[in-house]
């Protein structure tokens, strides 16, 4: 038991940083594999990229009610749903069949319900750190997690190559969907949504959590005005942008 003694909270973080290059891996596939898949359905980029586009527009309607859903059913049970949901239609994208009428707007379809299904990552994985973290800890934490999409996005191009060249390109969706249903098992094994719920929680790393936890939370209602007049959130949202324009340009393509 020693091994976990004041160390379970990194467990969880760890395995966050998994899930993290894991949903990456799911996501950046399609654009290692789309030249073969643009060969098989007869697809131009511009074809390939409304099927790229359909996910992202699936990832960002669900981050907002994902972080809801974390908040209520717990991180625990939403990151676990969530992987189960991105494998499937993981799978699917590999299911789609060229001869299909409409082949490109099922495959839109698959993509879109994929990007709903990863838009839980991070709202869950923030509903992690916020009672599970200490304050003092929580920008390694989030740091950590974060830290997976390098992750993923650096390890994705060699192993989808790989499978490519071996199995064909329907084989990397599998191999994918099989990685993120197994990395969703496993968080379902060992997270827990608070501390005290945890088996394995020794009394002082609970202890440690607590005195670092904040004392009272403000429970006011916060207004859609509030929010989309803050200084803080179009700070981060003008830096995410700059981000995201020129990352998923990499991702993508």
């Amino acid at each position: 038991m020693n091994i976990f003694r004041n160390r379970l909270r990194w467990i969880l973080i760890g395995w966050m940083f998994v899930i993290s290059a894991v949903a990456y891996l799911d996501r950046v596939n399609i654009s290692i594999a789309g030249g073969l898949i643009e060969k098989e359905f007869g697809f131009d980029h511009v074809h390939l990229g409304w099927a790229l586009s359909a996910f992202l527009f699936g990832y960002a309607l669900f981050q907002a009610p994902g972080g809801r859903l974390a908040d209520r059913f717990g991180p625990r049970r939403v990151l676990t749903a969530g992987t189960i949901w991105w494998a499937v239609f993981t799978s699917l994208t590999a299911a789609v069949s060229s001869k299909l009428t409409g082949a490109l707007f099922v495959l839109m379809a698959v993509r879109f319900l994929l990007g709903v299904g990863e838009a839980v990552v991070y709202p869950a994985g923030n509903r992690l750190v916020a009672s599970w973290i200490p304050s003092q800890e929580r920008g390694i934490a989030n740091g950590l997690i974060f830290a997976g999409v390098g992750a993923g996005a650096g390890v994705t191009p060699p192993l989808i190559t790989y499978i490519l060249l071996h199995y064909g390109w329907r084989w990397s969706f599998w191999t994918s969907a099989l990685i993120g249903l197994a990395a969703g098992l496993v968080w379902l094994a060992i997270a827990r949504d608070r501390p005290e719920q945890h088996p394995l929680m020794l009394p002082e790393e609970a202890a440690h959590i607590r005195r670092g936890l904040p004392a009272t939370l403000d429970q006011r209602p916060l207004s859609w005005r509030s929010i989309f007049f803050s200084n803080d959130v179009a700070t981060v949202t003008l830096s995410y942008f700059c981000y995201g324009y020129v990352a998923y340009i990499f991702f993508s393509w």
